[in-house]
């Protein structure tokens, strides 16, 4: 299940830039995190996308959505200048990288496992 994300929440979850200058990922496992707003539609074609793959990585990845005409802070900590967009955060406190647009949903697999280093299990 997808997470909404408010800035308390993702200080405390992702990333506390107020406190560290240095990326430092708060989380357990890695993260996705959605940043859409209600009026876009490719965002609204990707919400689906994500909560299927939340279910099939459920417990291997977090999947975070932030509403960025709620939280213009987060979106302008992060230069959110198109939506959606992505950040894809791994673990170890590896570089999060962002990428924009609904992307498919094979692609989207595809960053999973290249960047956030997780394999889809078998089922």
């Amino acid at each position: 299940m997808t997470t909404l994300l408010t800035k308390e929440t993702f200080l405390e979850k992702v990333f506390n830039y107020e406190e560290n200058k240095e990326w430092k990922y708060e989380g357990d496992i890695p993260c996705i995190i959605d940043f859409y707003a209600d009026w876009c539609g490719p965002c609204k074609a990707l919400a689906p996308v994500l909560e299927q793959l939340s279910e099939e990585y459920d417990g291997k990845i977090h999947i975070y959505k932030v509403d960025t005409e709620a939280e213009q802070e987060l979106s302008a900590a992060f230069a959110i200048r198109s939506i959606p967009s992505m950040l894809f955060c791994p673990p170890n406190n590896e570089q999060p990288q962002m990428a924009n647009g609904a992307l498919p949903k094979q692609q989207l697999e595809q960053i999973i496992e290249d960047v956030l280093k997780v394999k889809k299990s078998e089922s």
